[in-house]
């Protein structure tokens, strides 16, 4: 049997139950020429965790799973952290679809990396978490320490639909401040790539075709769940469908990724964009009105502009919530709206910036403008996401640190904690969470937001941040270096475990 013990040091049991370290990397970006993708274990760990001697075991497996798929995982079967910047500037809505495939290499890695938190961290439940799996063989032992009181409150479900009920709460749980009997553990790029499976799926298919398939959306989100013993899924989608409501034509390419047909770098071209919404909706423009009154029936509008351009979303979150059986959360997610307003201004990913550049220091008006209706837009798609179903949030601000720190403290910090003043006025209780790559410069602020839940990259220090965050009743996750996974699999090891 194989045995390790990682006990919690006095720290992490002093500290607010509420805070949560999180163990991984950040979240990456898909390239436009691409390498190296692998999923981002996200490991969210309170302060103060239950835990007692039990018996672990690695992720359950599919029982279907062919002998090919098998050997890609063996000895190792969990999710891996996430490619940070490296060749990357493109998030393709966490599922990873739009960059060629990883190579077998990265993904062994990946499998092995993930394998190897699960296998500290994984509790034996018992029982089988779905009827088509099987038990793997390898066992764990922990170390005894003190269990906490029990403090318990009710999962709010917003969505009027009725559901399974839900089954593993953990992460949920954590998001409350309660106490866990484990780390909770999801991936980001959950559904994507490195899965043979998802491979063999999308064979002939079009990304964008597949996801407005509620069906097919659900089947890719279900995957991962089915694979491997996680604690949360997250839609299979992509941040782009904002822009796409809006009328704006987006393609993805093997080489380049996602491709504007029309960028909206310059104030003509954002007045002609205005006027096509606003005739969208059924309202005529007139000479008469001004920049400022066009935005302002948009703004009251926004609910139009999310629906029914995006209901193919709300219905796959609704279809994955069936399908998933209660089998553990689901979460919904948005680009943030200076990262949307970035790919429409740039028409494209880019690493220099300079149309977002030229227009947020030559023409702010429009770029607030823009920014504005993108963040109400985001702010009702992501609440039509809760009545579909969806049990968590995340808002992704992938270009965060594009730029300098005055942009994002003027051009997106806002914006951001508009999406979650909205939200969080709509559904108190609805877990938020928020990541600003590259942005160590915005935490402060972020820790002052409604957002629950900070995500960070890894470039800052966990236990600075962990305490900074707890001491504004915030939790944490991320963090873990996502280049370990170049590392030989004992360092590996013992970087997890010294995080851990």
């Amino acid at each position: 049997m194989y045995s390790e013990t990682f006990p919690l040091t006095k720290s992490h049991q002093a500290v607010n139950m509420k805070a949560v370290a999180c163990v991984c990397g950040t979240f990456g970006f898909l390239v436009t020429v691409a390498v190296l993708s692998p999923p981002a274990t996200l490991l969210m760990l309170p302060a103060s965790m239950t835990r007692t001697n039990i018996a672990g075991r690695t992720p359950t497996m599919l029982a279907t799973q062919t002998s090919s798929h098998r050997s890609s995982i063996q000895p190792y079967t969990a999710l891996a952290a996430t490619h940070n910047t490296l060749s990357s500037n493109y998030d393709s809505g966490l599922s990873g679809a739009s960059s060629p495939v990883i190579l077998g290499t990265v993904a062994a890695l990946s499998t092995a990396f993930g394998a190897f938190i699960m296998k500290i961290w994984n509790q034996q439940a018992g029982k089988p978490r779905a009827a088509a799996i099987e038990e793997s063989t390898i066992s764990l032992e922990y170390p005894t320490v003190v269990a906490m009181a029990a403090v318990t409150s009710e999962t709010v479900e917003y969505s009027q639909i009725k559901f399974p009920p839900l089954k593993n709460d953990r992460l949920l749980r954590v998001v409350r401040g309660e106490p866990v009997d484990r780390i909770p553990i999801w991936v980001m790029r959950q559904a994507g790539r490195y899965l043979p499976e998802y491979r063999e799926f999308m064979k002939g298919k079009e990304f964008f075709q597949v996801c407005r398939n509620p069906k097919q959306v659900a089947e890719i989100t279900l995957q991962p769940i089915l694979r491997y013993d996680l604690d949360a899924s997250i839609i299979f989608s992509d941040i782009l469908v904002i822009p796409q409501a809006m009328g704006l034509t987006v393609a993805l390419h093997p080489e380049k990724g996602p491709v504007f047909d029309e960028p909206i770098d310059s104030r003509e071209a954002w007045t002609k964009l205005q006027d096509r919404l606003l005739v969208s909706l059924g309202i005529t423009p007139t000479s008469a009105m001004s920049s400022t009154d066009k935005n302002k029936l948009l703004i009251e509008n926004a609910p139009k502009l999310v629906s029914p351009a995006l209901d193919y979303v709300y219905a796959g979150i609704t279809e994955t919530r069936m399908q998933l059986d209660g089998r553990v959360p689901l979460f919904g997610f948005c680009g943030a709206p200076m990262t949307l307003a970035i790919y429409m201004i740039e028409g494209r990913g880019s690493t220099s910036f300079s149309k977002s550049s030229r227009m947020m220091h030559g023409d702010p008006q429009t770029a607030h403008e823009m920014l504005t209706v993108l963040a109400h837009m985001c702010a009702h798609y992501l609440m039509n996401q809760v009545r579909a179903g969806a049990q968590a949030l995340q808002v992704f601000d992938s270009f965060a640190g594009a730029m300098s720190p005055d942009i994002w403290h003027e051009f997106s910090a806002p914006y951001m904690m508009l999406i979650a003043d909205i939200v969080k006025k709509e559904f108190p209780k609805m877990p938020m969470v928020c990541f600003a790559k590259d942005a160590h410069y915005g935490l402060e602020a972020l820790s002052n937001s409604k957002y629950d839940i900070v995500a960070l990259d890894s470039s800052v220090d966990l236990g600075e941040c962990h305490k900074r965050m707890t001491a504004k009743g915030k939790g944490v996750q991320g963090n873990m270096d996502p280049t370990v996974l170049y590392a030989p699999p004992e360092k590996i090891k013992e970087v997890v475990g010294k995080q851990l």
